[in-house]
This record gives C-alpha cells, sequence and structure tokens, in this order.
C-alpha cells in the first residue's frame, strides 16, 4: 500500500498541487489523468521517490517492493536483454552480481566462502534460483524470442526496447507497479496480452495512460489532476467522464431538489453497470459504484478544443492507387510489394507492429518520400493534407503562432481578428498566440498542426500518429472530428478506441507485403482467425 500524506509541491512560478491525501491499496489500478501540464508523470515521480515533494511525505508498507517504467531506452544499451529485465528486482539483480563476483575470485577464502552463504540464503529466499527462466518467459511473452534475449540492448530496434523495459518494470511480481505511458511503442497484440497481464495483477498498479481503450479495461479507479488537487474517483476512464458531465449538469440544476438530484445519479450509475456488464472488472466495480453519492462526483474544469474538418469539394470517383511500391532504408528492406486501393469516402487505418514501416508508408503517400519501385496515383479531385510523426520541420521558423498560421490561411482570413477567434477555439487563448514556434510543447505543435489542416479544407487527410502528444481530450475532440467528417481519411495510430471508431478499413502493413480488410472495425479485424494467420506470417 502506499500512503500520500499532506503533499503538495510547487515550483517557482506556480503550484502544481497542495494537500493530496491518498491511499492507494492492493488489488486496484490506479489511472492518472488530467490535462497536459497538470503534472500525471511528475506525480508518479514523487509516488516512486524520484522527486521530493515540496511538504508532506508519501510512505509504503513495510519489506514492499516498488517497480516503474524506465523511460530512458537507452540507458542499458551495453547490457544483455536478458539482464535487462533481471535488473527490475534491483537487490536479487545486486545480490547475483556479487555472487558471481565472488565465485569469480581466484584467491577464493573462508571468508569469502561464508559470505557467498549468506548470500546464497538471500537468493534463495528472492526466488532467484527461476528469475532468468521467469524473465525469459515474459520477454517471450512480449515477443522477444530466445535469439534476442543474449543480445545487447543496443541491438534492439526501439519498439523492441520498450517491450524489454515493460518487461523489466513487471519482472518478479512487483508489490506496486507504476506505469507512465505503458501503451506508446507497442504493437497491438502487445497491448492486449498487458490488459491480460494487469487484469490478473493481485497488487498495486498506477499507471499514466492517454489510451482509453486501455484505462476503461483495466483501471478500477480514477486519480484526476485538476483545480491544482489530486482526488479520487471509483470506476474507470468512461464513468469519471460521464460522472463528471453528470456533476457539471447537477450543479446549473441549482433548484432541482435534492431527492431528484439523488435519483438522477442512481439511474446514471444503474445504467453504466448494465453497459459495462461484460467488463471484466465490472463484478469488482459494481459494489463500489452504488455506494457513489453525490458529493463523490465532481464538474471537471477540462476544455476540449473545436475542431471540425470540412473538405472544399467532394472526391470524384478515384481516390488512391498503391502499385507494388517498395522501400528499402539504411540496407533494410522497410516495404516490400506493397499494393492496395481506397475508395472514396473510406477511413483507412494502417497498421503495423514496426512504427517505421507504417511511417515511411505515410511519407510515400504524401510525396515527402520517393519508393524504390512501385506507384502512387491519386484521384484527380483529390487535394490532401498531411500530419507528420515528426513535425520539427514545421516549427523551426522564428514565428509566433499567429503568423505562423497566418501562412496556411485564405486571404480573407488572414485578418488577426479570425486568426486570434480560430486559435482561441484551438484552446490558444489571449497572448498565448503570440508564443514563438520554439517554444510550443508537443500537444500544442499537435494543435497547431490540426488548426492547419483545418484550414486547408482537403477532402483527403493523412495523419501519422495524430493522438501522439495530445492530452485525452484534445483525442476526444479529434476523435469525433474525424468520425464526422465526410472526407476520406488515411492514418496510423496505437490507439485502439481512436482505430475502433473511426476506421473502416483495415491495413496491415510489413516489410513483406499487406493484409487487408473491408468493411470491417479493428475488434472484428483482431478476432478474425484467417486474417490473424495472414497477419502472423507476415511477421
Amino acid at each position: 500500500m502506499i500512503t500520500v500524506s499532506d503533499v503538495s509541491l510547487r515550483f517557482p512560478d506556480r503550484q502544481l498541487y497542495s494537500d493530496v491525501n491518498l491511499k492507494f491499496t492492493p488489488g486496484n489500478c490506479y489511472g492518472i489523468i488530467g490535462a497536459n501540464g497538470a503534472g500525471k508523470s511528475t506525480f508518479l515521480k514523487i509516488l516512486s521517490g524520484q522527486l521530493p515533494p515540496t511538504t508532506g511525505q508519501v510512505t509504503i508498507s513495510p519489506n514492499e517492493r516498488m517497480t516503474s517504467l524506465k523511460q530512458d531506452h537507452y540507458a542499458f544499451e551495453e547490457c544483455k536483454v536478458l539482464d535487462t529485465v533481471i535488473q527490475g528486482h534491483e537487490k536479487l539483480y545486486q545480490v547475483m552480481q556479487a555472487k558471481d563476483a565472488l565465485y569469480a575470485k581466484p584467491d577464493f577464502n573462508d571468508e569469502d566462502g561464508i559470505k557467498v552463504a549468506e548470500l546464497e540464503g538471500e537468493f534463495a529466499e528472492m526466488d532467484g534460483w527461476n528469475a532468468e527462466a521467469e524473465a525469459a518467459q515474459l520477454l517471450q511473452e512480449l515477443g522477444i524470442d530466445e535469439t534476442m534475449q543474449q543480445q545487447k540492448m543496443s541491438e534492439l530496434t526501439e519498439n523492441q526496447k520498450v517491450k524489454v523495459l515493460l518487461g523489466q518494470a513487471l519482472f518478479g511480481k512487483p508489490d506496486i507497479l507504476l506505469l507512465d505511458e505503458p501503451t506508446n511503442g507497442l504493437d497491438a497484440p502487445t497491448i492486449q496480452w498487458l490488459e491480460n497481464f494487469l487484469l490478473n495483477f493481485p497488487n498495486t498498479v498506477i499507471v499514466v495512460s492517454h489510451d482509453r481503450h486501455f484505462l476503461n479495461t483495466v483501471c478500477t479507479h480514477m486519480c484526476d489532476v485538476d483545480f491544482g488537487k489530486i482526488q479520487l474517483f471509483v470506476g474507470n476512464y468512461d464513468f469519471w467522464l460521464q460522472s463528471s458531465q453528470l456533476a457539471a449538469q447537477l450543479k446549473s440544476q441549482a433548484n432541482a431538489k435534492k431527492e431528484d438530484q439523488i435519483k438522477e445519479l442512481q439511474e446514471f450509475i444503474a445504467r453504466f453497470s448494465a453497459n459495462a456488464s461484460k467488463s471484466k472488472q465490472a463484478t469488482s466495480r459494481k459494489k463500489q459504484l452504488d455506494k457513489i453519492t453525490l458529493e463523490d462526483i465532481k464538474p471537471s474544469s477540462r476544455q476540449y478544443p473545436f475542431i471540425k474538418f470540412v473538405a472544399a469539394r467532394e472526391i470524384g470517383s478515384d481516390l488512391l492507387r498503391v502499385d507494388n511500391i517498395s522501400k528499402t532504408i539504411a540496407g533494410v528492406k522497410i516495404l516490400d510489394k506493397i499494393t492496395f486501393t481506397l475508395k472514396p469516402g473510406e477511413k483507412t487505418a494502417l497498421i503495423s507492429r514496426s512504427d517505421v514501416a507504417t511511417t515511411t508508408l505515410m511519407q510515400i503517400l504524401a510525396g515527402e518520400l520517393t519508393p524504390d519501385t512501385g506507384s502512387v496515383t491519386w484521384g484527380v479531385t483529390t487535394t490532401r493534407a498531411y500530419l507528420p510523426r515528426d513535425s520539427s520541420t514545421e516549427f523551426a521558423a522564428d514565428l509566433t503562432i499567429l503568423d505562423w498560421l497566418r501562412q496556411f490561411a485564405a486571404k480573407e482570413e488572414s485578418d488577426n481578428t479570425f486568426l486570434r477567434g480560430f486559435l482561441g477555439r484551438m484552446l490558444f487563448s489571449g497572448d498565448e498566440v503570440l508564443k514563438k514556434l520554439a517554444m510550443l510543447s508537443g500537444g500544442e505543435k499537435v494543435r497547431c498542426l490540426l488548426a492547419k489542416i483545418m484550414l486547408s479544407q482537403a477532402n483527403v487527410l493523412l495523419l501519422d500518429d495524430p493522438t501522439n502528444h495530445l492530452d485525452l481530450e484534445s483525442i476526444t475532440a479529434l476523435n469525433d472530428a474525424l468520425v464526422d467528417f465526410n472526407g476520406a481519411l488515411i492514418f496510423t495510430s496505437h490507439d485502439y478506441e481512436f482505430i475502433q471508431t473511426i476506421a473502416d478499413h483495415i491495413v496491415e502493413v510489413s516489410a513483406k507485403g499487406v493484409v487487408e480488410r473491408f468493411a470491417t472495425h479493428y475488434d472484428e479485424f483482431l478476432a478474425h482467425e484467417d486474417i490473424q494467420k495472414q497477419v502472423a506470417a507476415l511477421y
């Protein structure tokens, strides 16, 4: 158990939160949510001891072991993959190292023998004899096979390193598990595996994530960072979101009778419990939900950007033909013989176990990269807007947000009044529009690019991982806007709900070709046995 007592955190220019008092108990999974910059990851650092609070303290039950997902993907470059995972249990790894060092001594003496005996006792108590087998099994389940397990971390791809570091955090059954954006960089099968792992994990889990499906699947509680406070709520993300909206609605009905408000809350909880009845977490949550009172639900201060894409013209009879595309980069085959056809109005998700494959294909479709072989043929009536995964070149100029956006506006839209209003709807209010591009956060850059795309009125949108860097509110607004968009869409994403609610055409991309599925939802694509056999053959 973790107890947070009277914690506050103040920086020179502002106070992040104050008077935080919480308890995190075993058997529960807590999702930390809040707007970008609210201090979600910072709170994890306070819990892990990496960052001392300004006031208060964090205490952990005696003899409990805490692990966290490391964010530095290059911290273990010289270590073997298997050893990197075992280092997740620091004490066990230290004992292993000390034991091996003593056995390796050429002048091993009686004193060394006594010390080794003590270390062997500690090693056995921590189930050290099964450590390598457990780490190997964990890696295997994460998709890191035996041949890779003996390699150095420096030899792995970025996505493989992410999986190893996840294995490191999960290794050895920690009592408390802290996960900061654990689904970032993971393919769909691995995310599904992680969800199942956490659903069956008996100890305490605290997670920061922008993946709504993940939060809904694994979380028993939401820990909301808002109004300079951190408050705990029973239920998953959808329950928190809908109950906060209900709280705002009830607050606006100041004259309503208390009994009527209580009845409305009870009806809401009953509806939500019924809808969630198939969830693996629903049974354990239902008893807690039934105890919720009016005082337990709070309105949120969250703001949603206004995102709406309008195509200036309809697409004719042809959208896109990709014929026999291949691409090799630095001697590595990234794409090979990629062929598919997209029709007007389709919303296509390009998915892969390799982000390099999908990004390379998106760059080719956008005309940013030339394929080694093959061709891309766009319909003559298409106009395209592209949001790249790496947008650094877009923001290299020494400009303010206002002047940057002015470059992409039509003459009648280029005056300050229109642009300020337009940017205000994208949550850049007042003098924030005069902020220099170099000072923008990742989320602010994505909102700027979305504003640029809205101004373009293109009828085809090419979006490469557009939810990256966005907070949950911006993701929701973008999700809704793309569902409503009446043009064509081609996008990449790791966000299950984003793909599930938008895409009606799935294309799995690899260095060995593609697997397509038309007129389908993402969950059907993942559950289709024959399709998944074809997907497995690509890798």
